[in-house]
Order: C-alpha cells, then sequence, then structure tokens
C-alpha cells in the first residue's frame, strides 16, 4: 500500500489512500458478501437435500424377531380377538402391552374365582378371636390359604388339565376354544357355591333376564354374584369360631371385676385360656376340615 503526502502552505502534512488501499478494501468486502451467500446457500439447501435422499427399506417381519417368526407371532396372538381373516392382527407391541396388563390383574380375578376369599378371611378372623395381633403372620396365612385352595380346587384343576390344556398343547384346541372349554369346569364350581338370591340380584342390575339354566349365567353376572356369596359365608363362619372365644373373655372379666381387680386387662389373662382350649379341641384340623368340607356340595 502506497500512501502519497502533499503539503498545502506551511501547515501540517495530510495523509490520504492512495486508489490501491481502496481497491484491497473493495476485494475484501466482495470476499465476505461471497462467503455469506455460500454459508445462506447452504443453509436453504439442506432440507432440500435432506428429502431427496433415498428412504431405508424396513426391514420384512416383525422387528426384533425375524421374518417368519414375527408372523407365527402375530397369528398366534391374533386368535385373541377373532378368528384369522375377519380382523387384522394387532401389532406386537400393543399385544405385549395387553398381555402384560392382564397379568397384573389375572392373579386377583383367578383369586377371586376359587375357595381362597373364603379361606382367608376365616383365618383372619381366627387369629382375631384367638386375640393374636401377628401370630400366625400374613405369610403363613396366605400360605395356608393357597394350599388348602389347591386341595379344595385340585378336582376343578385336575379337569380343566384334561379338558383344556391337554387338548391344546397336542394342538386339537385353538386358543379362543381352550379359554371357553377351560371356562366351563370354573363356571360350574362358582355356580355351585353361589346363592340364588345373590345371581338374582345382579342379573335384575344388569337387566339379562331369568336364565333357563345354570350354565347358562354369564360370568359378568356369575363373578359378582359369587363373591358376594362367599364374604357372606366367610362371616357366618367366622361368627360361629367367634363365639367360644366371647365367652371365656366374658367369664375372666367377670371374675376380674369381682376380684376387685379392675386395672388388669382381660386380655392378657384370658390369652392363654383361648389358647388353650383351641389347642385341647385340635383347632387347627378342625378349622381346616371344616373349611374344606364347605365346598362339598
Amino acid at each position: 500500500m502506497s500512501i502519497s503526502v502533499t503539503r498545502k502552505g506551511s501547515g501540517p502534512a495530510l495523509i490520504q489512500p492512495s486508489e490501491t488501499a481502496a481497491a484491497d478494501r473493495g476485494g475484501a468486502a466482495r470476499l465476505i458478501w461471497i462467503l455469506m451467500a455460500i454459508m445462506l446457500a447452504l443453509v436453504v439447501a439442506a432440507p432440500a437435500l435432506a428429502q431427496v435422499a433415498p428412504a431405508v427399506p424396513a426391514a420384512p417381519g416383525t422387528p426384533g424377531i425375524g421374518p417368519g417368526v414375527g408372523d407365527a407371532v402375530d397369528r398366534a396372538l391374533g386368535q385373541l380377538g377373532g378368528q384369522q381373516g375377519q380382523s387384522a392382527p394387532l401389532s406386537l407391541s400393543l399385544q405385549v402391552l395387553i398381555i402384560m396388563g392382564l397379568l397384573t390383574i389375572l392373579p386377583g380375578i383367578l383369586l377371586m374365582m376359587t375357595s381362597f376369599t373364603r379361606i382367608i378371611i376365616v383365618l383372619s378372623v381366627l387369629r382375631q378371636a384367638l386375640g393374636l395381633q401377628q401370630t400366625p403372620p400374613n405369610q403363613v396365612l396366605i400360605g395356608l390359604s393357597l394350599f388348602l385352595s389347591l386341595f379344595v380346587m385340585a378336582p376343578t384343576i385336575s379337569q380343566i388339565n384334561t379338558t383344556a390344556i391337554q387338548p391344546y398343547a397336542a394342538g386339537q384346541l385353538a386358543g379362543t376354544q381352550m379359554i371357553a372349554t377351560a371356562g366351563a369346569p370354573l363356571h360350574q364350581f362358582m355356580t355351585k357355591q353361589t346363592r340364588i338370591k345373590d345371581v338374582t340380584m345382579f342379573a335384575e342390575m344388569a337387566k339379562s333376564g331369568s336364565y333357563a339354566s345354570p350354565n347358562d349365567i354369564p360370568f359378568a353376572v356369575l363373578l359378582p354374584a359369587f363373591i358376594t356369596s362367599e364374604l357372606k359365608t366367610a362371616f357366618q363362619i367366622g361368627f360361629l369360631i367367634f363365639l367360644p372365644f366371647i365367652v371365656i373373655d366374658l367369664v375372666v372379666a367377670t371374675v376380674l371385676m369381682s376380684l376387685g381387680m379392675a386395672m388388669l386387662s382381660p386380655t392378657i389373662i384370658s390369652l392363654p385360656f383361648k389358647l388353650l382350649l383351641f389347642v385341647l379341641v385340635d383347632g387347627w384340623a378342625l378349622t381346616m376340615g371344616s373349611l374344606a368340607n364347605s365346598f362339598a356340595v
């Protein structure tokens, strides 16, 4: 860059840029504008390039399972909603979500359709009648109820295994037929343990009318009627169990009052006598046997 210095009179010298310096600044400005234009063009052209890019073809079959296995799973799970060809099967993720949701409520449904409800209530009432808070503990009571329920439900479970599970494992029954066949023995068991009054009440609430035979009662009516009947029966048995222990409490309280020992808790004195009476009459065997015989019709 050359700079020309000129003087006018005796004044100070003035420094002025030459034509070369002006040309250099103009070239730098043009270069900056060109770079900005290129960057703007790249920003604008990026979405267009993404749209033109070819799409990756989807893998055949169900993702993560394989082409043949995924279709087989879809066909097998699709039978839950109907026969093949009648409706399109649900996606695998939705089927897994439905199955996992059913697994959360399935134990409760199965427990309500068996003898478990009556047994666990009677055993809990027995523990309260003895005056014991946590003896036997809840785990022991639940275990006793489960195994006694298996004993009571053994004929029904054997019938379900013979008529539904084994033919389904052999490929002789479809999924929906297996479910319907397995429900028949449970329906028969629940019908025998349900009061007619309770069935009539829920049938009137559902406005489903009268039924020609017990086999015609739908599960939507039979299940709440069965639970209501089981609760009523369980509390009736619990009341009978409570009576002898209440007599012991009354006798002990009367004796303590007559002796002037009002400050002494009658519960502490009556507890050993109630345990002694329960052991002498072999209370556990009597209770378990009575519960098992209560389901015999």
